[in-house]
């Protein structure tokens, strides 16, 4: 769910959302980033990596999300609001599938869709996130899950400069997981977390 990267459209809405100043978003330590002579990033699955990883996602959601108003300039303001997930595995037991929906105030409906694979050689996730407001697919963050956390990982070009994303799963309570998202412009020294949210099974 790379949402930041449709954050302008989001902006539009702020109005009729609730608006608040900002609360520490996560306190999650990151681990250090590894980079090959080329620069790119080095990942490698846990040991306990699995396909099945993502199965407590199955299932019909309300989901609760907290972002920043702006990137990498110290804001200090957040905003709220509501959206439904429905999720999905497939791809013989290789894949998973999101479908998260939210009606706009002018009576539209954003819609915006994960799509998560697995591979069984190097035990990775890769999630990808594309969305109704049109534009190419979002390049995949790549991890795995550790035990109840899962880190994923990947480039992109975020608020005018490249930056490392990462999106983070806890999946402690299944019954209400829990997704942050967090951005880096000097290559995982430090790190603002700019989005969270949290699910609550409806079914």
């Amino acid at each position: 769910m790379r949402h930041i990267s449709r954050i302008c459209g989001i902006m539009m809405l702020m109005a009729v959302f609730n608006t608040s100043m900002a609360q520490i978003i996560d306190t999650f330590v990151m681990p250090a980033l590894k980079f090959d002579p080329k620069g790119e990033l080095i990942i490698t699955a846990s040991p306990t990596s699995s396909n099945t990883d993502f199965n407590y996602l199955i299932g019909k959601w309300v989901m609760k999300n907290k972002h920043l108003n702006a990137r990498l300039v110290n804001c200090k303001e957040y905003t709220e609001f509501e959206s439904t997930v429905e999720n999905h595995a497939g791809l013989q037991g290789m894949g998973d599938f999101d479908v998260v929906l939210r009606k706009r105030p002018d009576g539209t409906v954003y819609e915006g869709r994960t799509i998560r694979t697995f591979d069984p050689e190097t035990k990775l996730w890769r999630l990808y996130w594309i969305d109704s407001n049109g534009g190419a697919i979002d390049p995949p963050v790549v991890g795995s899950f550790n035990g109840n956390i899962g880190l994923f990982f990947g480039k992109d070009f975020q608020v005018g400069r490249p930056v490392i994303v990462v999106f983070k799963w806890d999946k402690t309570d299944p019954e209400h997981p829990k997704w942050s998202q967090a951005f880096s412009d000097d290559n995982g020294k430090t790190w603002e977390w700019n989005y969270t949210n949290t699910s609550y099974r409806t079914n």
